[in-house]
Formats: structure tokens, C-alpha cells, sequence
């Protein structure tokens, strides 16, 4: 008593076990071969007629079909029932009708397989690839967004809103799960309310797979196109190569792409400021919690940094002056042509003129709606009065005052 079944006998236990070994053997490969292999049929025709283009694309597509067609029978049997297989055949039969596709004839070259995953980790460099990645998960390429801050600072939110700001000392652009944007800025003339960005920080936060923490500084006169550590890249992860950074002109302008999260940053140097323009994919944009809530490319300025361009004060360039020199760069009389001349009265430097107009060709590049590039408000541009409409003023003050009296 207490003994068990495969313990009676050596050729009980050698039978019993052989049985269990079988019946393993079977369920195993019931599972694996009665998996419908529908989708790989898919995804190989999309692969298939992705980029066809030349006038044998019909051809082409045509021997897509027939491949379809192919794959679909071979996975007949483990897909009966599958509605996303019959929903197939009718549309590949559907197909070949409209495009008088032949059911005999050559196919497509079978789609070469994926290396397999090396010690880096292949599947980790799809990761740190956003717009790729976003394009397999949706069917359809990210939404971006587009964010500057330039002279006064005037800053153009994500939302397309446009402030000019007083905001000395630092304040943040960005802040969210993988970005930290902060700008310092200072006074540009004595008793003035306007600043200008004199310091940039960037953090581009540690992700996983992707990138080591990066930090990247600028100030004036000092545009590095590097890293705070000296480094160009990411770091040494698999997908360190998923951020960059590259000087388009050297000390004025410097430019870093993140693909692996599908964002571009351009920092300028014009004169005695900084600038800051982002192009960030909506999703990445919007990965901030509540407590994240101060963010000038989010929110702009708070009411109480809130500046009116229409109010200049005068320091060393006229209004009329200004509004010439800001016209050569910018020929449209928009927000950027009104901050261009507010930047050029009140701070008396014409090098402002540049600030933005790298802004407008930043825009240009990063907005994703050409036609919400301009922005206009009316009643807000600078209006400087005349010295001598001024004495005017005064004078008839002081005879209205005389006669009353």
C-alpha cells in the first residue's frame, strides 16, 4: 500500500510515463499549430504595398495580392471561425477584381525577417524610435506641437496663445516626465519692465533603454554643442543614438533631436538673448501631472508677468525707426513683427530684430498647421508718442489751466 502507479514496475513506469510524454507532446502542439496566423498575413501585404510607386505599381500590387491570397489558405485551418481572417479573403477577392488582378501569377518576395535580438537589445531601438513606434501602436503618424520664447521674452504657447512677458529671474518652460526646460532672464534696459533670456537649461531626463540623463546650458556667448558632460549623444544605451545634438552656425545656432521621444529643440543666439523653440509630439507635450502646473509653453505667462506691447518706452531707437528696420525681416505685420519692434524700442538694440525672426523660421519648421503660423492681434502693436506731439499735449494742458483760473 502507498505505492504509486509508476512505481510498481519498471515497465508500468516506463509505459505510464511515455503516455504522459505524449499526451504533453500533443497539447503542445495543438496549441502552437491551431493559432491563426492571420495578422502576419496582414501585416506582410501592408509591408508589401507600403511604398509602391513607378508605373509597375500595379503589377506590383497585383503580386501583393496573389501573396495575400497564398498566405491566407495556408492559414485556413487554424483560422475557421476567426472573423478577422473571412473579413480578409473577401476583401483580398473584392481587390483583385477591382485592380483585374489574376489568381495565377507571380507574388511578392517574401518579406526578410528581423535580425533576431542581439546582447543590445533589438527590440529596445524600436522603443527609443517615437514616431515609428506611435505609427505601429495607432496606424497613423504623432500630432506635434510647437513652442518659442524669444526676446522680451514673448513666448507662443502649445495652444497657439502669444504673451509678452516680464518674468525675470527663472521660470519654466517645460516640465514634465521627460523633459525640464528652465529660462533665467534679466533686465534689458534701467527702469524697464522688459527682460531677456540671458540663460537656457535643458534636461532631457533619464529613459530607460533609450538615454541616460542629459543636461544641456547655454548662455550668452556661450552656445556648446555639446552636453554638459561633453557628449553628443545619448549615452552608451542601446538607444543612446536617439538623441543629438548638432551646431547649425556656430555660436548662434544649436539644434537637438530626441526621437525617442519625437521632439526637436533649437536654441539661437541673436545679440544680447537666447531663444527657445520646440516642435514636442502631443503626447510627450501633455505627460505632466497637476503638480506640473507652471509652464510657460503650457499655460504662458502668468497674468501678473503679463507685458502690453503697446506701451514702449523709448531707448534709443524710435518707433518709426524700429518698425523699418523690423520690416526687412519680417514683412508680415504679425505677433513677431510686433514683439520685433516693441524689442528694438525699448532695449535700443537692432541685433533683436534677429531674435525674431530665428523665432518665425523656427515656426516655419516646427509648427504642424502652416496655416496657424501668423498670429495677429490688433491694438496691441507699440505706440511711442513724438516728443513734440508731447509738448503739444503739455502746453495745451497748461493754457486749459490758465483760462480757468
Amino acid at each position: 500500500m502507498g505505492k504509486s502507479a509508476c512505481s510498481t514496475s519498471p515497465q508500468q513506469l516506463e509505459s505510464t510515463c511515455f503516455i504522459l510524454r505524449a499526451l504533453f507532446l500533443l497539447l503542445c502542439c495543438k496549441h502552437a499549430c491551431c493559432q491563426c496566423k492571420i495578422l502576419r498575413c496582414n501585416a506582410d501585404y501592408v509591408a508589401a504595398t507600403l511604398n509602391l510607386r513607378g508605373s509597375n505599381k500595379d503589377t506590383a500590387y497585383c503580386n501583393a495580392l496573389r501573396s495575400y491570397s497564398h498566405c491566407t489558405r495556408k492559414t485556413a485551418r487554424t483560422c475557421r471561425g476567426d472573423l478577422v481572417y473571412h473579413s480578409a479573403v473577401h476583401g483580398i477577392e473584392d481587390l483583385m477584381i477591382q485592380h483585374n488582378c489574376s489568381k495565377e501569377g507571380p507574388t511578392s518576395p517574401p518579406r526578410p525577417r528581423a535580425p533576431a535580438p542581439n546582447h543590445q537589445g533589438f527590440e529596445s531601438l524600436d522603443i527609443c524610435n517615437y514616431e515609428k513606434n506611435f505609427l505601429y501602436k495607432h496606424g497613423q503618424p504623432p500630432t506635434y506641437q510647437h513652442c518659442a520664447a524669444f526676446g522680451d521674452p514673448h513666448v507662443r504657447t502649445f495652444h497657439d496663445e502669444f504673451h509678452t512677458c516680464r518674468v525675470e529671474g527663472s521660470w519654466p518652460l517645460l516640465d514634465n516626465n521627460y523633459l525640464f526646460v528652465q529660462a533665467t532672464s534679466y533686465p534689458v534696459a534701467k527702469s524697464s519692465n522688459a527682460t531677456a533670456t540671458g540663460k537656457l537649461t535643458i534636461i532631457f531626463k533619464n529613459m530607460k533603454e533609450c538615454i541616460d540623463q542629459k543636461v544641456y546650458q547655454a548662455e550668452i556667448d556661450n552656445l556648446p554643442a555639446a552636453f554638459e558632460d561633453g557628449s553628443v549623444n545619448g549615452g552608451e544605451r542601446p538607444g543612446g543614438s536617439s538623441l543629438t545634438i548638432q551646431e547649425r552656425t556656430p555660436g548662434q545656432h544649436v539644434e537637438i533631436r530626441a526621437a525617442y521621444i519625437g521632439t526637436t529643440i533649437a536654441v539661437r543666439q541673436a545679440g544680447r538673448q537666447l531663444s527657445f523653440s520646440i516642435r514636442a509630439a502631443e503626447e510627450v507635450a501633455r505627460a505632466f501631472t497637476e503638480e506640473q502646473d507652471l509652464q510657460l509653453c503650457v499655460g504662458g505667462c502668468p497674468p501678473s508677468q503679463r507685458i502690453s506691447r503697446s506701451e514702449c518706452r523709448h531707448s534709443g531707437i524710435a518707433a518709426e525707426t524700429a518698425r523699418l528696420l523690423c520690416k526687412e525681416k519680417l514683412p508680415v505685420e504679425d505677433v513677431y513683427f510686433q514683439s520685433c519692434v516693441f524689442d528694438v524700442v525699448t532695449s535700443g538694440d537692432a541685433n533683436f530684430t534677429l531674435a525674431a525672426h530665428g523665432a518665425l523660421e523656427d515656426a516655419k519648421m516646427f509648427h504642424p498647421d502652416a496655416e496657424k503660423l501668423h498670429i495677429f492681434q490688433t491694438g496691441v502693436g507699440c505706440r511711442l508718442i513724438s516728443l513734440p506731439f508731447l509738448l503739444v499735449i503739455v502746453i495745451s494742458n497748461l493754457l486749459a489751466i490758465q483760462l480757468c483760473f
